[in-house]
């Protein structure tokens, strides 16, 4: 009888859940629309002995489900099973190709455990209820600026509760499905929810690394800034190799790459230069980069042939936008400054001062760009940069993080280094924060970078998951 009305439901439910079984099972029962209406012949299926046991699962989901609206309740399987549970049982992580769903639940149930302490999960739950106590001031909006702020933020932390809570649901709804057709032998539905386990096995390592860019700006543009320190042509040589560095890192993952401003060396490399990397998370896996990069190299440029250590200080800034800006700039504030562009010669020789360059008078931080086609466009990129800059200081004088700021470039130096290119006399990169490290240099100076980032994130949001989770 449970296996005919599990049937009847299936027969009545959209195609799509057949095709796609992550659908969460109770979002359908949430729509009358949707939700098929029970034949009338089938309304005493539920006072049968069959039943008088164990209500049908899918009634069992409706009470989780509703119990999993409220804080203190954890989503639960029909027989008490929830992902704590599933951890503290210890089952066997086996490969991906093995038809364990034992193995595939332990390693979905693992990965939400990791979410959660990635994203301080208590911390952004105490958070979440107190921008709710904002929103319900009834003086909220009479502060435009400040209530947007406000609720922009419950926004995210909401989205983002709601998406891993959502997973955690999805977990258990397929375990019970998966009973249940091991109990009315349904070999056909048995494989169907042993693919979804497998499926959300897979996914979940996505989330992983979601939950390590989970700040307030993670999602957002940026600027990489790349600065030349002492030693001359050597440094500036090793400045352009970074700067390349990142524009074919970002390449890679799809960002569109813009170059804003750029000063080339006397004899080869860069002083400095700044590239505008667009796409979504770009900051959030870019600000790992910020600090000083090493190199050591027989110098192509002594003829003595002999090891110079060369340094390269890098800066990344978020791009927060017109409504996130925190900066109020005011034109009287602004000296501009037009000149003409510089070049490598020849056609390339820009005949007309079109190039610009900004400075915001009270702070000294200054912008420029010469390399779009008119001074209007260079305006309008420098005014970009120079928000972006200013946006920065701001938030780092509010959060005491001064070290963030693009005026790190100016130390560069022994010490300071985040990361260490040995090319000679072995090969090897080698992160200083996290011990990270590959033998391969030529694969990471042609963009290679993501174990790096993925390692320093993993280690700044782990650091104290006992306490934070």
């Amino acid at each position: 009888m449970g296996l005919f009305l599990l049937k009847h439901w299936r027969t009545k439910m959209p195609s799509n859940l057949h095709r796609n079984p992550r659908i969460p099972f109770m979002s359908l029962l949430s729509s009358s629309s949707t939700a098929p209406s029970m034949p009338q012949t089938e309304s005493a299926v539920f006072h049968t002995p069959l039943f008088a046991k164990r209500p049908p699962f899918f009634l069992q989901f409706t009470r989780g489900f509703a119990a999993s609206s409220q804080p203190d309740l954890d989503p639960q399987t029909s027989d008490g099973l929830t992902v704590d549970g599933i951890v503290a049982r210890s089952w066997p992580i086996l490969d991906e190709g093995e038809s364990d769903w034992r193995s595939h639940a332990a390693s979905v149930a693992l990965s939400i455990q990791l979410m959660k302490r990635r994203l301080q999960w208590k911390k952004m739950a105490l958070r979440v209820e107190q921008l709710s106590a904002e929103l319900n001031k009834p003086d909220l909006w009479e502060d435009p600026v400040y209530a947007g702020k406000i609720s922009r933020e419950h926004g995210m932390y909401m989205g983002k509760m709601k998406e891993v809570n959502g997973f955690e649901q999805d977990l258990l709804e397929h375990i019970d499905m998966l009973k249940l057709a091991r109990e009315e032998n349904d070999t056909e539905l048995e494989s169907e929810s042993m693919k979804a386990l497998l499926r959300m096995r897979r996914i979940a390592k996505e989330k992983e690394l979601e939950a390590l860019l989970a700040g307030e700006h993670d999602s957002c543009s940026c600027f990489i800034e790349v600065q030349g320190g002492a030693g001359g042509t050597e440094s500036m040589d090793w400045a352009a190799m970074v700067m390349n560095m990142y524009k074919l890192w970002a390449q890679r993952r799809g960002f569109e790459v813009t170059t804003v401003d750029e000063m080339p060396g006397e004899i080869a490399g860069i002083k400095r230069a700044t590239i505008k990397v667009d796409g979504e998370y770009a900051y959030g896996y870019a600000k790992s980069e910020v600090g000083v990069h090493r190199l050591v190299r027989i110098s192509p440029f002594d003829s003595a042939k002999r090891r110079h250590t060369s340094f390269a200080a890098v800066a990344v800034i978020p791009i927060l936008g017109d409504s996130s800006s925190r900066f109020q700039i005011n034109e009287s504030d602004l000296r501009i400054e037009r000149f003409r562009s510089g070049g490598a010669g020849g056609q390339s020789v820009n005949t007309t001062d079109s190039a610009v360059r900004i400075v915001h008078i009270p702070t000294g931080v200054t912008a420029t760009c010469q390399n779009e086609r008119s001074q209007h466009q260079n305006k309008a990129m420098a005014m970009a940069v120079l928000q972006s800059r200013l946006d920065q200081l701001e938030m780092a004088r509010q959060a005491q993080m001064n070290a963030q700021h693009t005026q790190s470039l100016t130390d560069i130096s022994w010490g300071n280094q985040i990361r260490s290119y040995v090319l000679h006399p072995y090969a090897m990169v080698k992160d200083l924060r996290t011990r990270y490290e590959v033998s391969d240099p030529d694969s990471v100076l042609e963009g290679d970078i993501d174990g790096f980032i993925l390692s320093y994130l993993s280690s700044t949001v782990d650091k104290d998951e006992e306490t934070n989770i």
